[in-house]
């Protein structure tokens, strides 16, 4: 890891260049990985995320923070769950899909994959069980 928050690739000496990746990246490959898990109502983003998809822009790196550390990768996910899944069982889904998913498509390994539940979304009902919380 350097100084600029950017990831720096170099599984192999290929002589080629440098591959790097950034924070954000991370974020979008997370998001969408934790979405597609069943029983993930939706993710929770921030007061900017709402703003910015009221305009018209998908983000889909909405409830996910990176940090990047000396020790490694650390993926925070902020998410609502659906009301009857098993939350163990729908959290240990979302941390594999995004180990997978950043495997896969980075060749990193997250030193740690966080899931906050921080409500429940009732399917017959408009409403939602939020805890407040500031990201």
């Amino acid at each position: 890891m350097n100084e600029n928050n950017i990831l720096e690739m170099s599984p192999e000496n290929s002589g080629l260049g440098k591959v790097e990746i950034a924070p954000e990246v991370i974020e979008v490959i997370a998001g969408i990985a934790a979405s597609e898990v069943e029983g993930v109502a939706q993710m929770r983003g921030n007061f900017a995320t709402g703003v910015v998809e009221r305009l018209g822009k998908k983000n889909h790196g909405k409830g996910v923070k990176v940090e990047l550390t000396e020790e490694g990768i650390k993926v925070d996910v902020y998410c609502l769950m659906k009301f009857g899944i098993s939350i163990p069982s729908v959290a240990q889904k979302i941390q594999d899909n995004i180990r997978q998913a950043l495997l896969n498509m980075t060749a990193l390994d997250a030193q740690e994959v966080n899931i906050h539940i921080v409500g429940i979304m009732f399917e017959n009902q408009k409403h939602e069980v939020e805890y407040e919380q500031e990201m």
